[in-house]
This record gives C-alpha cells, sequence and structure tokens, in this order.
C-alpha cells in the first residue's frame, strides 16, 4: 500500500487558520475588555436603549444629593403608587440637575443608569421581588455645593446670563446657574409655553454650556499668550499710546466709552483691557498661529463635558482684511465662546496649564450610605506650559490689583481674572463677562460670569464673581 506523505503547504495553511481564529477570539476579547471599561455605561444609559425603561418598572429612581447630602431630587411615591419626581429647590438648579419628564436633560440624563440602578442588599431585592414591589434606586452625590449655588443664583439676581464656579486643580463643578430658568417641578404642565415662548428668555437653554456669546475681551488672554510666544523674553517691549480711539488707514477702533489710557506697556494694556493696543497688537500677528493657538485652547473642537454644550467658535483665517484682525484681537468679530469654555481655560492657566475635566459626579451610594462607585479627578491635558501660565498669572493679578477687575481687589485673598464688555448688536448694551480665579498663589476656585446686556464686566460680572469667591474662601 502507498504511503500518502504528509503536505506542508496543506499543514501550513491549517496553522495559519488556527492562528487566524485565535486571533478574532483575542480582538473579540480586547473589544469586549474596551467596551466594559469605557462604553458600557453610554450605550447602556442611552434613551434609545429599551433596557432603561425595563429598569425603571422593577427600581424607584434614586436621589441627587448635593456634595453635603442635600436632596436635589428624588422621587415620591403616593399611596396609590404613582410615582412623582420632586425637586425640592424648584429653579434653583434647574438646567445642571434637569428634569426627568418631557424627556431627561442635564444630571437626570447623565447618571439615569445609576439612578435606576438598585444595590439594596440580597435579601431585600428578594423580598422585593417576591412581593412585585420596587427596589430603592442608588442615589447619586452629585459635586455641587448648595451655598454656591444659591450664591451664584442669588447674585446674578434678575437678570439673564451665567455663573459657574470649579476648582481648577480637580475639575469639579461646584455651581452652575443659568437664567431665566425654569421650575423642573412643572415643566410637562408648561412644556408648551418653555418650547414656543419668547426667544429672548429661552428658559430651558443652559447658557452655561450652550450659550455662545462674543467673549469680548477675556478673549485677550488668548491674544496675549500668541503675542508673548512670537515676542518670547521681549514682549514687555510693547508700548502703546491711548487716546481712547485708535485709527489705523478707515478703520476706528475705541476702549470702553473711549476712556485714554495714555503711555502703556504690554501688562498696562492688558490691565486696562485697552482696545487699541490690543487691536495695533492683531496687526503683528502670526494669524496661522492664533488661529493654531486658538483651537489649542479648544476653539472649533470637542470638549471635555459629559453635559450637553455647543462648541466654541473661531472662524478668522491667514487671509483676513485688517478690519477683522483688529476685531478679532479684542474678542469681537466672529468669534464665539460659551461660559463654560472660558472657564476651562482660565483654570488651565491657575492649575499650572493643566486642564482637569470638569465632572459633576462625586460618588453614587446604595440607599444605605455605601459606597457603589467612586469618580475621580482625570486630566484632560496640557493646554499651554507651565511657564506661560506663570506669566499669564502675573497680567491676571494686575488686572485687579490696577485694571478693570478693581471690585474683586479685598485684603481677604489676592483675586485674578479679566473682564470683558462684549458688543453683539448696534445699539444694544454689551454682555458683561467676568473670568478668573483666587486665591492667585493657590488657586481653590474658578469662576466665569456672563451677564446678557449688562455692560461693564468690571463693573457687573466682577462684583458677582467676588460674592462667589467670599462665600467660599472667607469662613
Amino acid at each position: 500500500m502507498k504511503k500518502t506523505r504528509p503536505n506542508p503547504r496543506a499543514n501550513k495553511n491549517i496553522l495559519w487558520f488556527a492562528y487566524g481564529v485565535v486571533g478574532v477570539f483575542a480582538a473579540m476579547g480586547l473589544y469586549m475588555g474596551a467596551f466594559l471599561q469605557f462604553r458600557s455605561e453610554d450605550v447602556i444609559n442611552n434613551p434609545y436603549n429599551a433596557r432603561i425603561a425595563g429598569m425603571a418598572d422593577r427600581v424607584v429612581r434614586g436621589k441627587l444629593l448635593a456634595d453635603d447630602g442635600t436632596v436635589i431630587a428624588e422621587t415620591v411615591v403616593g399611596e396609590d403608587g404613582k410615582e412623582t419626581r420632586s425637586y425640592p429647590y424648584g429653579e434653583l438648579f434647574a438646567h445642571v440637575a434637569g428634569y426627568s419628564t418631557m424627556g431627561k436633560t442635564g444630571l437626570e440624563s447623565l447618571v439615569n443608569f445609576h439612578l435606576l440602578s438598585s444595590h439594596v442588599n440580597l435579601m431585600e431585592k428578594i423580598i422585593d421581588e417576591l412581593s412585585g414591589e420596587k427596589s430603592t434606586g442608588d442615589n447619586v452625590a452629585t459635586t455641587l455645593n448648595l451655598r454656591l449655588q444659591q450664591t451664584a443664583w442669588d447674585a446674578l439676581g434678575d437678570r439673564r446670563g451665567a455663573v459657574i464656579a470649579m476648582e481648577p486643580d480637580t475639575g469639579k463643578v461646584l455651581a452652575m446657574v443659568s437664567k431665566p430658568a425654569f421650575d423642573p417641578n412643572t415643566v410637562e404642565a408648561e412644556w408648551d409655553s418653555l418650547v414656543n415662548g419668547d426667544s429672548k428668555e429661552a428658559r430651558l437653554l443652559n447658557r452655561a454650556t450652550q450659550g455662545l456669546y462674543p467673549p469680548g475681551s477675556t478673549f485677550k488672554v488668548i491674544t496675549a499668550l500668541e503675542y508673548m510666544r512670537e515676542h518670547p523674553g521681549a514682549y514687555d517691549g510693547f508700548h502703546f499710546s491711548c487716546d481712547g480711539i485708535y485709527e489705523y488707514e478707515n478703520i476706528r477702533i475705541q476702549c470702553y466709552h473711549k476712556t485714554a489710557h495714555g503711555e502703556e506697556d504690554f501688562a498696562a494694556s492688558f490691565a486696562n483691557s485697552c482696545n487699541g493696543a490690543f487691536a495695533s497688537l492683531g496687526l503683528e500677528l502670526d494669524l496661522d498661529g492664533l488661529k493654531g493657538l486658538s483651537e489649542q485652547l479648544l476653539f472649533n473642537r470637542d470638549q471635555p463635558l459629559s453635559i450637553p454644550y455647543k462648541q466654541s467658535v473661531y472662524q478668522m483665517e491667514a487671509d483676513a482684511e485688517d478690519w477683522e484682525i483688529m476685531q478679532t484681537a479684542m474678542g469681537q468679530g466672529s468669534t464665539l465662546m460659551t461660559p463654560m469654555h472660558n472657564l476651562m481655560v482660565m483654570a488651565a492657566i491657575a492649575n499650572d496649564g493643566i486642564l482637569m475635566k470638569p465632572y459633576f459626579v462625586d460618588h453614587v451610594e446604595n440607599p444605605g450610605g455605601q459606597t457603589v462607585k467612586k469618580f475621580k479627578p482625570e486630566a484632560y491635558g496640557e493646554l499651554m506650559v507651565a511657564n506661560e501660565a506663570a506669566a499669564l498669572k502675573e497680567l491676571l493679578v494686575r488686572v485687579v490689583n490696577e485694571g478693570t477687575g478693581s471690585s474683586l481687589k479685598t485684603d481677604a485673598y489676592q483675586a485674578a481674572g479679566k473682564t470683558g464688555s462684549a458688543e453683539f448688536e448696534t445699539g444694544k448694551e454689551t454682555h458683561a463677562w467676568f473670568v478668573g480665579y483666587a486665591p492667585a498663589e493657590d488657586p481653590k476656585l474658578a469662576v466665569c460670569v456672563i451677564v446678557e446686556e449688562g455692560g461693564s464686566g468690571g463693573r457687573t460680572a466682577g462684583p458677582i464673581a467676588k460674592k462667589l469667591f467670599d462665600a467660599y474662601l472667607i469662613p
């Protein structure tokens, strides 16, 4: 009988096939591991996921808590078994906490999965299953500070705008207020008026993260940084003589209320928020460099936020005309920015150039108060090097001590920041900005304020920020 000799090529093909099968299973394992680690919660929490509705049939939605345990939102179960979502503070936390009727927004949407999960003890869960009762959902402890939230709300008063406060070294969001607001207890009853009401009111819009505004003079932080990068060690040589109106060819730029600042160096121009100085300075800049820096600082890019936001816009190109260059350099033109984005840039300066991802949730706990999941600070990345952040800190301190931010000057702490008065429509009062942090030497709190049609940032937005710094830093 003739022996069949092994076919080396066939054996080799079988071996490669086996390697391929093993490789496919290994890739699937890696994908499942990555999915479980990074994406599973997002997919589970998707509003189109039918499993969420099933969870709501078995679990009474848990509570949202402030950082001291104060209840921000809870589900009240009536004697007839009807569940009603209650918001004890009404409008106070409206935009950041959100609502859970007519869809879900804010934290109610972000942590929906956790609120509908239940980590009650096993015996209680068995009893609930056997009796047909719902289990009690987990509670989510947020980073929001009741005192700061109330301070921000009261300080903004009846004006339209937003106030945000955050720890620059952790990214922990302590307060977020947007006005006009709404009462989440009555969203369903008022839905038509909320959706179809006065467009100026836009009560459902979270102005803190979704409001796009001309940044005004707060953008001079970015213009100044680009000038410093292009003139390392020599930017102090900049000089400008301000008589209140700067004329270049047929273009006229005036300082706020035509204030004449006189002879200024680079730091004084920044402290005085001199439009003429920055318009002239802008004409010297490498426009590709300014655009690149703006995008490095998160313009035209996704931002590290877990709640809905609008992307800030920088549009000026290298072939821009002189008028556009001058307007953009001082924060006008077509540039648009959200208050949250403005705050993130300032927080990075306060934190030696490192931006920490803003976050809103400290931990998840079961109904007995035991922590089942803890959230930790996470760095987004370096927006600028440490020596650049230090140089900007010096400029920002001078704004408070000698310039437009004098309303924040106090013996209790040293604040640092930038004011802004942003034009947005001819004949209308400017939007008022302040963004800054304190104490300057050891930043504990960063704050951003925007008051629509508030006029001067130094006179309107600055005092609001000071109230938050006082509430947080002074015992």
